[in-house]
């Protein structure tokens, strides 16, 4: 286990942002939510083992770069892979990782759960893809408002263990106030990088990619929340009361991310949160994504 951590650490590149740290507190979101927030006693051993080892890999690799990039420069992994580019690399990284000598983790598994465990794995690192989670979201709000939804149904069980990703890969946003701060700060680095690398190709970047636009940091945090990260977490504490926090800092740190557009004296700033799915602009919450 400790040369499979290790190695997986090793391929985690130096990049501004989706680097091993962010690996690890990913999977640190995921234990808390299994352990603290009980969800261990709702999906079995092999689904958690599975859904911890997908969030230490699923940005393996990473080049700071995003799908969109990916396609727009036709890289080799776009050429690869039509779509879900990363994280469908992301997803060859642990499992080359994986067949490594002495990283074999899953060797002493039955070949019926170790062809399980697999497909848990692929299935949960493509779901940090937010193109996925869009097609998935809708579905999973529904059935956490059913009174009478079936857990044990493993159609739930997917969307669920997809929701769960998300909710961990964009958890930063729940964090004390000046964990969230600096890790904003990180993120908007890495997009400031790909802008700078678009601007060589004379593409004009996108605002959050565009670092001439970093003073509209605030503002794009608040969408970011509304479209993204609200949603998932208002419907998970609905399903499982026990994720409060994850709703609770998020809302604290929009008010923070407001307070901080006041002060610079953005204009356009949301003051009132999204209530309800169909409120969110898709496109908006698109080009807020964080991958």
């Amino acid at each position: 286990m400790c040369r499979w951590l290790l190695s997986v650490r090793k391929n985690y590149r130096n990049v501004t942002y989706h680097n091993w740290k962010h690996a690890f507190s990913v999977s640190q979101t995921m234990f808390a939510i299994l352990k603290t927030g009980q969800l261990c006693n709702v999906i079995s051993d092999l689904e958690c083992m599975a859904l911890l080892v997908a969030c230490f890999c699923h940005d393996l690799d990473h080049r700071g770069t995003n799908n969109k990039y990916q396609i727009m420069t036709e890289s080799s992994l776009a050429q690869l892979y039509s779509t879900s580019v990363m994280e469908h690399h992301h997803f060859d990284q642990c499992i080359m990782i994986l067949n490594s000598k002495g990283c074999e983790i899953f060797n002493n598994l039955s070949p019926e759960d170790y062809s399980q465990v697999t497909r848990l794995v692929e299935h949960a690192i493509l779901s940090t893809d937010l193109a996925v989670y869009f097609k998935s979201r809708g579905d999973f709000f529904n059935l956490v408002k059913s009174k009478d939804c079936d857990w044990c149904d493993e159609e739930n069980r997917e969307i669920l263990r997809g929701m769960l990703m998300t909710a961990c890969d964009v958890s930063a946003i729940s964090k004390p106030w000046e964990v969230q701060k600096e890790v904003a700060e990180l993120v908007s680095g890495e997009f400031f990088e790909q802008g700078d690398l678009e601007r060589k190709l004379n593409v004009e970047p996108e605002d959050m990619m565009n670092r001439e636009k970093h003073h509209l940091l605030p503002k794009m945090q608040v969408s970011f929340i509304d479209a993204i990260c609200l949603p998932i977490y208002k419907a998970l504490t609905i399903g499982f009361e026990k994720l409060y926090p994850l709703k609770k800092g998020t809302e604290e740190n929009r008010e923070n991310w407001l307070k901080e557009g006041r002060k610079v004296g953005i204009s356009g700033l949301k003051e009132k949160g999204v209530t309800d799915e169909k409120d969110v602009d898709e496109s908006e919450a698109t080009s807020s994504s964080k991958h």
